[in-house]
C-alpha cells in the first residue's frame, strides 16, 4: 500500500486547479506533523503517473499549469462532451429558479399566487419545472375555478441535496440587518 501516494492522489483529486508540489508538501507536512521531503512526493507522483497510465483507468495524472491534475484520456472526450451538452440543457434560468423558490417556500401554491409574487407570467417557468420533474401537481385549490396546486418533488430534494423542506434556508437567513452602521439600537420601554 502506498500511504503517501494515496494522500497525494486524494489531494490532486479534490483540488479545483492543478496543484503544485509545494502545495502538496505544505498539506502533507501539516497532515503528518513532520516535514515531507519533496523527493518523496515526486517519487509518489511518478508511481501515480504510471498507475493511471494503465488502460484500466479512463483518466490520467498530468503535469499542467505548473502542477498536477487528473484529466480524462482523449478516448473518452466524446462521451464526456455528450454528457456536458445534456447537463447544460438541464440548467435552470433565473426566472425558473425564482419560480421554483416561490413554490418551495409557499407550497402548495397556484400559478396566480406565484405570478402575484413575481409580478410576471410564470406559465413557461412552471412548464419547464414540470418537465424537469422538480415540481409536481399536488392537487386542486378550493378557490374559484379550482386552479392546480404546485409543490416540490422528490427530485427537487435530490437535486438540491436536502432531506426535508425544513432543511431549506429560512428567509431570515437572507435578510440584511436594518441598522448596519454602528451598534444595534436598543428600544426603551
Amino acid at each position: 500500500m502506498d500511504f503517501l501516494g494515496n494522500h497525494i492522489e486524494a489531494l490532486i483529486f479534490c483540488a479545483e486547479k492543478p496543484i503544485k508540489v509545494a502545495e502538496l508538501k505544505t498539506c502533507l507536512s501539516e497532515m503528518f506533523e513532520a516535514e515531507v521531503p519533496v523527493s518523496d512526493i515526486e517519487e509518489a507522483i511518478n508511481r501515480l503517473e504510471l498507475k493511471f497510465d494503465s488502460e484500466a483507468f479512463s483518466f490520467s495524472l498530468v503535469k499542467t499549469g505548473g502542477g498536477y491534475q487528473f484529466l480524462t484520456k482523449p478516448a473518452y472526450q466524446a462521451s464526456i462532451g455528450i454528457l456536458l451538452k445534456q447537463q447544460s440543457k438541464k440548467r435552470l434560468s433565473t426566472s425558473a429558479l425564482e419560480t421554483l423558490s416561490i413554490i418551495a417556500y409557499k407550497q402548495p401554491v397556484t400559478k396566480s399566487e406565484i405570478e402575484q409574487i413575481r409580478g410576471v407570467n410564470c406559465d413557461y417557468a412552471v412548464q419547464k419545472l414540470l418537465e424537469k420533474e422538480l415540481v409536481e401537481i399536488k392537487g386542486k385549490s378550493e378557490n374559484v375555478g379550482r386552479p392546480l396546486l404546485y409543490g416540490t418533488s422528490d427530485k427537487f430534494m435530490d437535486y438540491f441535496g436536502i432531506n426535508n423542506l425544513r432543511d431549506l434556508p429560512t428567509p431570515k437567513d437572507f435578510a440584511t440587518e436594518e441598522n448596519q452602521i454602528g451598534e444595534p439600537s436598543e428600544e426603551n420601554s
